[in-house]
């Protein structure tokens, strides 16, 4: 019999040890890969009520709201939950750059021969 979680239409996201679970971040209208971040319930609760992505900070241990400081919030166009239920996929409109770094995309560089490189 399958399992409920992976079939039904009840959203129980399998949280980790630490009460999270990873949200991959798309543009809505391109598909470019722009953040990995964790959620929390709060986290996902704050994202599904008010249209914008909050996330779980492991390094400052608070929730906090995208684009909070920068201005640079995601507007969610879809939320999707893979079929576990342990990862998000957050397609949003992104108002600015993703990256704390200023760059669009926190996957800016490419591994090449053990190296990173721009691009």
């Amino acid at each position: 019999m399958a399992d409920p979680r992976e079939t039904g239409t009840v959203l129980d996201p399998k949280w980790d040890a630490n009460g999270l679970v990873t949200g991959v971040v798309t543009d809505a209208t391109t598909g470019d890969l722009l953040m990995v971040a964790h959620l929390n319930a709060e986290a996902l609760a704050l994202t599904q009520s008010t249209g914008e992505a909050h996330f779980w900070s492991r390094s400052r241990e608070r929730l906090w709201r995208k684009g909070e400081e920068s201005g640079n919030v995601l507007r969610v166009v879809e939320l999707r939950i893979d079929c576990d239920q342990d990862a998000l996929w957050i397609k949003a409109e992104s108002a600015g750059p993703a990256c704390h770094t200023g760059e669009r995309s926190c996957f800016y560089r490419k591994i090449e021969r053990g190296s990173l490189v721009s691009g």
